[in-house]
């Protein structure tokens, strides 16, 4: 037994196990979510990823049955597994183009059984951080930061609610991206956000305390104490122009090279 799982989770994820390692449409069981992440409260669920023969995914497929969901095979009140099934094929697209969240999501991942050869190497692959656009990233959300401050300032002026809502959202959003990156840790997506910048050595004093206040209270003042925080961390290496000069060509003309949101990184 891991004794970093609780005693009722590990039942579960043994219940799993038996369940289905001797299934032979599916070739691995993988263990996520919270329990994988070392977050995982008392009554949390039991997230995991079931790689299926590709026969079976096949079939899958083609029905949009991609889920497996029980409360039979915990003991716990409240408690259940969820599960997305995945095939070989995705596993190996992780490692070659996954985004931070899908990379995110094998953080911590315990194989649980496995008849894929060489598995434990391949997960441990997706877990490593890329630096091949590290500082690209870094520019982009340092630039990001940069434009929403300056649109708070913007909504606050005009008196536009909306616009105060969604700068401080996406100030906040990318001023936390900006710290994962330059501490090489995965964005986790919304959920972990926090939990995962508390993680971070490497950040302003209070930043999650300034975050607070930006989305308690949208206002410029805050906005810019948040930003300010960020810009005076370290040498970003992007001048107020090149934000947005980037702004422009990568957000306001993204549509031009068909370029994915940044939100998606």
């Amino acid at each position: 037994m891991n004794t970093n799982i609780l005693p009722h989770h590990q039942r579960a994820i043994n219940n799993l196990v038996k369940e289905y390692q001797d299934d032979e449409r599916f070739e691995a069981l993988i263990i996520g979510g919270s329990v994988a992440k070392g977050c995982a409260r008392p009554d949390s669920d039991i997230d995991f990823m079931m790689v299926a023969t590709d026969e079976e995914f096949k079939n899958r497929y083609k029905v949009g049955d991609f889920f497996i969901n029980r409360t039979d095979l915990t003991d716990y009140p409240g408690g259940f597994v969820d599960g997305k099934v995945i095939d070989m094929h995705y596993i190996k697209q992780v490692v070659g183009r996954g985004n931070e969240p899908t990379r995110a999501a094998f953080d911590g991942a315990i194989i649980a059984f496995s008849k894929v050869d060489d598995l434990a190497n391949i997960i441990h692959s997706i877990q490593q951080y890329s630096e091949a656009d590290r500082d690209q990233k870094i520019r982009k959300f340092y630039a990001m930061a940069f434009i929403q401050n300056w649109l708070m300032g913007e909504a606050e002026r005009h008196g536009n609610i909306y616009t105060k809502s969604r700068a401080a959202s996406q100030l906040v959003l990318f001023a936390g991206r900006l710290i994962l990156t330059y501490n090489r840790v995965f964005f986790p997506y919304h959920k972990w956000f926090y939990e995962y910048l508390s993680r971070c050595k490497a950040k302003p004093k209070n930043l999650i305390k300034e975050m607070n206040q930006v989305l308690n209270q949208p206002t410029a003042e805050n906005a810019s104490r948040l930003f300010e925080s960020i810009r005076g961390f370290r040498n970003w290496n992007v001048t107020d122009i090149e934000a947005f000069h980037w702004f422009m060509e990568d957000v306001e003309w993204s549509w031009r090279e068909n370029k994915s949101s940044l939100e998606d990184w």
